[in-house]
């Protein structure tokens, strides 16, 4: 595989401190304790990076609270696309919000996961004694072992003896937390889709000019984004035990920022608050 140097070296690094970790945690956790750093490592780059997370809910916190205006704006100067630009990037502006505050964030994490998941999916830049492992790679990290079973293990080599369970037990934490993160997104997109209908909580009533039109978009990220989450079960099937450990701990961490940060929000009908 053609290794980008940035990203090799960003691997190194997390690779380093994945070796540290684990010899940190050799007393308490034996022949798990390069699983244990994976996961203690996956959950400290998560606390990291999370100012970043908590930037994008709050911008989708605010564009949601302007969304009753927005709609006003757009009812009012329909047939004015010029001036209802100039209206929205003033109401935006004034509320301190930005139509893209939430992607920016998110494009910001991007970079951590890519090093992540090439780490835990290929071994890229760890050290060891070159041992072939499990699927024919020579990375240390991929050699070691948890229950017996190499890190660097798929599940097309075989269920003989612990991978069986240990993949079977990693599958359902994934499917579980697949169907959570699924069925919390149906919820939001049926709300939203009553927002922009006019219907939902803060809405004004009416149906802005165009709105049939714009409705279509929510529509079908409603049918989509459910599905989203079921991408990690599938990506499980073909990466190797160290990358399986990553995804049930990132994708557990990510479902509790859903429960903790994107709690629903009880419209008051105040002012917009530029810290909320």
């Amino acid at each position: 595989m053609l290794a980008f140097a940035p990203l090799h070296a960003a691997a190194g690094v997390a690779a380093a401190a994945v070796t540290w970790l684990a010899g940190t945690l050799q007393p308490l956790t034996g022949g798990a304790a390069t699983a244990a750093a994976i996961v203690v490592f996956t959950i400290a780059v998560r606390l990291l990076i999370s100012p970043l997370t908590l930037a994008q809910v709050r911008g989708e916190r605010r564009r949601a609270a302007l969304a009753p205006q927005v709609r006003d704006l757009q009812r009012r100067h329909a047939d004015d696309p010029a001036r209802l630009q100039a209206e929205l990037f003033g109401l935006y502006r004034s509320a301190g919000a930005s139509p893209v505050a939430g992607c920016l964030p998110a494009l910001l994490q991007a970079p951590f996961f890519l090093v992540m998941y090439r780490l835990f999916s290929t071994g890229e830049g760890s050290t060891g004694d070159g041992g072939t492992g499990a699927g024919g790679t020579g990375a240390g990290l991929l050699a070691e072992q948890l229950a017996g079973v190499p890190l660097g293990w798929h599940l097309s080599d075989g269920l003989a003896g612990a991978a069986g369970p240990l993949f079977g037990a990693l599958l359902a934490a994934l499917v579980a937390l697949a169907w959570w993160s699924s069925r919390r997104a149906r919820r939001a997109a049926a709300a939203g889709a009553a927002t922009a209908a006019g219907t939902g909580p803060g809405a004004t009533g009416g149906t802005p000019a165009g709105a049939a039109a714009d409705g279509a978009v929510p529509a079908v990220l409603g049918r989509v984004l459910p599905l989203l989450p079921y991408l990690t079960v599938v990506a499980a099937l073909v990466v190797p035990l160290a990358a399986v450990l990553y995804l049930v701990t990132t994708t557990a961490w990510t479902a509790l920022e859903q429960a903790v940060l994107r709690r629903p929000q009880v419209w008051t009908g105040q002012p917009l608050d530029r810290n909320s």
